[in-house]
């Protein structure tokens, strides 16, 4: 009993990009929100006397970037060169920040240190019970943020540079969370440049500035983020909102992560195209969406259809999915799952 026609299809597609991806290379500008996220691990055992609240006994924490400079690595990671445009606060978080990132060749010129300004940090408790090897959750987040807007010079001369820098670039990355860095005056420049110049842009959005992302290739949501959105609009189903986003933002194509139900796009053509999630158990989900960007920037680059971008967002996904505290992508990880999952495609059918 061999593959059928659909299946030996989707191993022969896997496997032509594992090979793409190992030789993957190029520029990324990308412009957005940075902070710094706190990882605090430990046991909880019992509840508080006073309170119904978990009793946290910590035995490590960890400090990674974050948002857009969380992107900035995973391109890198990958073999794509990212030139970071975004702010931080003249603070022990934003020079963690900038160390790390250029430890790991990211270029931050880009990054603006402004003084008397707080570095967005985001502290998240991640604990199980002492004697259980599985099933950490998430307890508690608690997030430190500048509220204030950045100052309009420095925003300009932020935006200055990546308009700059678009033309010579192959992909525009907008990576907005909320923070101030993405304005609707910044990403109508952003987006400007990059059509002028013929390059493609992808958007991890706001759903609350999802008009800043018109015209864009590429939009990224999280199920949630459609459904919401489908409420908003009184849309009988997730994909009657999806269409109407697209026609309406004029985007190219709308990609949903759905975490352990796979990877849905949808074109501007109308077309709808799944890629199934092969994980039998997800260990989380912190940092698919940023995984999701990074392998669409590579898809986008390499020139791919939808159809293997979503394979390949896909896969990504998965390395995330599947290992216990893995928040950031990598090449060799990508291309290991790549192969794995064409691998099992092929055994399952023997």
């Amino acid at each position: 009993m061999g593959m059928n026609e659909i299946e030996n299809e989707i191993h022969d597609r896997l496997l032509n990009l594992q090979t793409m991806i190992k030789e993957v290379s190029g520029d990324i500008v990308l412009v957005g929100d940075i902070m710094l996220d706190r990882y605090i691990h430990g046991y909880a055992n019992n509840l508080n006397s006073r309170a119904p609240v978990p009793v946290l006994k910590e035995t490590k924490r960890d400090d990674d970037v974050g948002a857009a400079a969380h992107v900035a690595r995973g391109l890198e990671n990958i073999g794509l060169d990212a030139s970071l445009f975004g702010v931080v606060g003249d603070d022990e978080a934003g020079v963690s920040i900038i160390e790390a990132l250029e430890k790991e060749g990211v270029e931050c010129d880009g990054i603006a240190v402004i003084d008397g300004r707080t570095t967005t940090v985001k502290t998240r408790l991640i604990a199980g019970r002492e004697y259980l090897i599985t099933n950490q959750q998430l307890l508690l987040r608690w997030d430190i943020e500048d509220d204030r807007a950045i100052d309009e010079e420095a925003l300009d001369e932020i935006m200055d540079q990546a308009v700059k820098r678009i033309t010579n670039s192959d992909v525009l990355v907008i990576s907005d969370y909320g923070q101030g860095v993405v304005t609707d005056e910044s990403a109508a420049r952003l987006v400007n440049a990059a059509k002028s110049a013929k390059v493609p842009v992808v958007c991890d959005p706001k759903l609350t500035g999802l008009h800043r992302t018109k015209g864009a290739d590429w939009v990224i949501f999280q199920t949630r983020g459609l459904d919401l959105m489908a409420k908003r609009m009184a849309c009988n189903t997730a994909s009657e909102a999806a269409a109407i986003l697209v026609k309406e933002n004029q985007w190219g194509n709308l990609m949903v992560l759905q975490g352990e139900n796979g990877v849905i796009v949808y074109t501007t053509d109308g077309e709808i195209i799944h890629a199934t999630c092969t994980v039998e158990q997800a260990r989380g989900v912190i940092g698919i969406i940023d995984a999701a960007g990074v392998a669409v920037c590579a898809g986008v680059k390499l020139g791919l259809s939808p159809l293997d971008i979503a394979h390949l967002a896909n896969a990504a996904c998965e390395c995330i999915m599947s290992k216990d505290n893995n928040f950031t992508l990598t090449r060799e990880d990508l291309a290991d799952r790549l192969g794995e999952v064409a691998w099992s495609l092929q055994i399952s059918q023997r």
